[in-house]
């Protein structure tokens, strides 16, 4: 059981939560899909809500923002050492500050904003909650990834805010993705993913957050059955058996059983 009880590098994607309408129904289906037990937060928290897997922090549900019209989504944030100075080079090198630093009572510091193709994300500077404290293993998040049509341009942003590194593991013609790993180095911490290729979507761009799960068909059935729709999957893959879902009130999420792959990972360029 993967556990963490230390601040994450910066640059790593160390938090997911979920801003929907209804949080006492996203609590119920979620408990439900990923065992979770869903604690409450104190009052002057505004409704959020803690998701635990054996005592420890895996995810976050909150209500949406007061007089901010948006869909029900999956949010990722990546870690900081200093949110307000990461906050300055994103607007620097042409993100879009939506919600400027502010403290989260002890718990930490944050922003929200967007890169320059769209898609949203969180930063997340760790106080006395330093993100998630398992991973990697059923119910807990395990991968996050950007899809975007800006594929490059997104490359170039986020290189100049974390100092990401690429390897491409795409074919370049029908599939063009890149994982992206630390400045330090180690191994991948997120992929970035070519939406104007392969499988087309709708979506616009976006942060997708994967959850590990012990049996990939098992969690679509048992996520259609609470109201969930099945976009994709369940579909084989080097990385595992894996699927796409949009959650009871719109979120999409994704599910994978790394245990469960076919064929052989595609070799880095």
């Amino acid at each position: 059981m993967p556990t963490r009880d230390t601040a994450w590098p910066q640059g790593t994607p160390c938090w997911v939560d979920c801003q929907v309408d209804d949080t006492g129904r996203a609590r119920e289906f979620y408990s439900a899909l990923f065992g979770w037990e869903v604690d409450e937060t104190p009052s002057e928290s505004g409704g959020y809500l803690m998701a635990m897997r054996n005592g420890s922090a895996a995810a976050g549900i909150g209500p949406k923002p007061e007089n901010m019209a948006m869909p029900s989504v999956w949010t990722t944030y990546f870690a900081a050492d200093r949110a307000d100075e990461v906050a300055e080079k994103v607007t620097s090198v042409g993100g879009t500050v939506l919600m400027p630093p502010f403290d989260v009572h002890q718990f930490g510091r944050m922003f929200v904003a967007t890169d320059p193709t769209g898609a949203a994300f969180g930063v997340w500077e760790s106080k006395e909650h330093i993100g998630a404290q398992i991973y990697n293993e059923h119910g807990a998040y395990c991968w996050n990834e950007l899809h975007t049509p800006g594929y490059r341009q997104a490359q170039q942003f986020y290189a100049s805010v974390f100092g990401y590194g690429y390897q491409e593991i795409g074919d370049g013609e029908n599939f063009d993705y890149a994982t992206f790993s630390l400045p330090s180095g180690g191994d991948p911490v997120g992929g970035i993913n070519d939406d104007t290729k392969g499988r087309q979507t709708e979506a616009p761009p976006h942060w997708l957050a994967w959850f590990q799960v012990d049996d990939t068909d098992a969690a679509l059935t048992r996520a259609a059955e609470l109201g969930a729709t099945v976009l994709a999957g369940p579909d084989d893959s080097p990385f595992g058996r894996m699927g796409v879902l949009r959650g009871q009130q719109g979120e999409v999420f994704a599910v994978i059983d790394p245990s469960r792959a076919v064929g052989q990972p595609p070799t880095p360029s």
